[in-house]
């Protein structure tokens, strides 16, 4: 489909959804966004729904501002994926002591390393920017200091919620490995400090959502915001890298005989900020629950834990902001999820799939998510897809 119009105060809500589908939420948070004064365009994807300050599904584009909520509390979560020379003959009847084997190299859930991961050690990663990186740390807001040395040990693992490490197959048989993580907590932390300090501002009292906060252009509060932003996108982005080298680590002992090669690894980000020109001026784009799309951009989006995933290659549709989805969207609050399933329809709905299937992980099941075939066909003109994964083994926090 392409995109139909919703009136808003400010700009109209270009939308890749049904709004007659949107939850009424989610559709005031739009229209709260479309009132922003220094608002200048706002795309909504198909997997839309409603978010913390911004809607989850929004990409935002704002000239001499930038709203902290509408880039997402998890600063820089994102995909990461890679084709491998594998395929589904390669695989033994029983995936449960490979699961294992991956959740004995990246923890999960709150837990971290023993010790900082040595990127050195890794195929792939070097020292040097490692260190760069790290010495930048000392710039960012002092709210957050005293958490360094958690934040290197939880660098390279996978978090809760709706975090994963897969390993999938795609319509020819091919092994693919894919992973969806973040800037973990130090990046939660970063967000929330700083949503805090622009909700202080004055220009800010009297926007009628007080999470939509803004930081301007040229101030001092805006050049912090940004520093710190940006280092967590960039802890996001190695945190990624970490856990797909250790990914396939574990990959090679396990499957030695093979000698298993891997392709360029495709890796996004689905809540971040970039800095975009269009239409002759240069914005501030902020993309919560949204990839880049960019023609030729290579993207990941995908489904839940029992469904799939996709991989895309991006049209350039300047509508958009050059974007697309993230994902499938939930259609229901984990809550209600847990509410209205049981662990006998995870297992049902998961079938096939070597993953957890206790109660913890209810509010992950693929029922609490809008279809992924949907989803993908809502944004044709956004992308075009490169291959469908299936996943057979989902690690879960």
């Amino acid at each position: 489909m392409s995109y139909v119009e919703v009136p808003g105060a400010k700009v109209p809500i270009r939308m890749w959804a049904d709004p007659a589908s949107v939850e009424d939420g989610a559709m005031q948070q739009l229209r709260n966004v479309a009132t922003l004064p220094w608002i200048k365009g706002l795309a909504v994807m198909p997997d839309v729904h409603f978010g913390k300050g911004a809607t989850v599904g929004s990409v935002i584009a704002m000239h001499g501002a930038v709203c902290p909520a509408a880039v997402g509390v998890d600063i820089g979560c994102g995909m990461s994926a890679v084709k491998t020379s594998l395929t589904a003959n390669d695989l033994p009847g029983d995936l449960s002591p490979l699961r294992s084997k991956i959740e004995q190299a990246i923890p999960v859930g709150r837990g971290m390393h023993d010790d900082p991961v040595d990127p050195g050690r890794l195929h792939g990663l070097g020292a040097t920017r490692w260190d760069d990186f790290w010495a930048r740390f000392d710039g960012v807001a002092d709210a957050v200091k005293f958490r360094q040395e958690r934040a290197t040990k939880q660098m390279g693992t996978l978090g809760s919620g709706n975090h994963f490490i897969e390993f999938c197959l795609d319509e020819e048989g091919s092994v693919w490995l894919m992973l969806h993580s973040g800037s973990r907590n130090i990046g939660k932390e970063l967000a929330d400090f700083h949503i805090g300090q622009a909700q202080k501002l004055p220009h800010n009292q009297g926007l009628v959502d007080r999470d939509l906060a803004v930081f301007l252009a040229d101030t001092p509060p805006m050049q912090d915001y940004r520093n710190d932003l940006f280092w967590a996108q960039e802890y996001a982005k190695h945190n990624r890298a970490v856990m797909m080298a250790l990914f396939q680590d574990v990959v090679r002992k396990e499957f030695r005989k093979a000698k298993v090669t891997f392709e360029p690894v495709i890796s996004c980000h689905h809540n971040y900020v970039a800095e975009e020109r269009y239409e002759g001026m240069d914005l501030l784009v902020t993309r919560k629950g949204a990839i880049r799309a960019g023609s030729g951009d290579f993207g990941i989006i995908p489904g839940s834990m029992g469904t799939g995933s996709y991989i895309v290659k991006g049209l350039g549709n300047e509508k958009s902001f050059n974007s697309a989805s993230h994902g499938a969207g939930r259609r229901m609050s984990r809550n209600a999820a847990k509410r209205r399933f049981s662990t006998k329809d995870l297992e049902e709905q998961t079938r096939g799939v070597e993953c957890r299937k206790d109660s913890g992980v209810v509010d992950e099941i693929p029922g609490a998510y809008k279809p992924i075939e949907k989803v993908i066909d809502q944004q044709r003109d956004l992308v075009e897809v490169v291959a469908k994964l299936k996943q057979v083994i989902c690690v879960k926090g």
